[in-house]
C-alpha cells in the first residue's frame, strides 16, 4: 500500500497567490523525484471545532486559512529515497528560506503515514 507524506499549514490570506506559486514549483520537483501523486488543499469547509480542529491545529489567526497537502509514494522507502533527491535539488533550495516564505513555518506541521485502507 502506499505511504504519504502530509502537512498543514496557515497561510494568510493575501498570500494565497504567492503560496501557490511555491506549492506548484515544489510540487513539480517532487513529481520530476518520483513522488505518485502531489496535492495542496486550501480551506473551504474548516469551522473551528469544540476541542480540536484544522484551525486550532495552526492557532490560525483571522487574517489567515489553512492549508493541507499530501504527497503519496509507493512505501516509506520510496518516500526517502524521493525526498532525499528533492531535498538536493537546487531548485527546492532557493524556495526554503523561511524569511520569505508566504506564511508561519514555525505553526507548519507534518508527517509520515502508512495506508490503513485503500479504496
Amino acid at each position: 500500500m502506499a505511504y504519504v507524506d502530509g502537512f498543514v499549514v496557515p497561510v494568510p490570506k493575501n498570500n494565497i497567490e504567492k503560496y501557490r506559486e511555491i506549492a506548484t514549483k515544489a510540487g513539480k520537483v517532487w513529481r520530476e523525484h518520483g513522488a505518485l501523486e502531489y496535492r495542496e488543499c486550501v480551506a473551504d469547509d474548516v469551522k473551528p471545532g469544540e476541542v480540536t480542529s484544522f484551525p486550532q491545529s495552526v492557532n490560525l489567526k483571522d487574517d489567515e486559512t489553512v492549508v493541507f497537502a499530501y504527497i503519496v509514494f509507493n512505501s516509506r522507502a520510496h518516500r526517502d529515497e524521493v525526498n532525499a533527491k528533492v531535498m538536493s535539488d537546487p531548485r527546492l533550495a532557493e524556495m526554503m528560506d523561511m524569511k520569505s516564505m508566504p506564511f508561519d513555518g514555525k505553526r507548519m506541521f507534518w508527517g509520515g503515514f502508512e495506508s490503513l485502507v485503500e479504496l
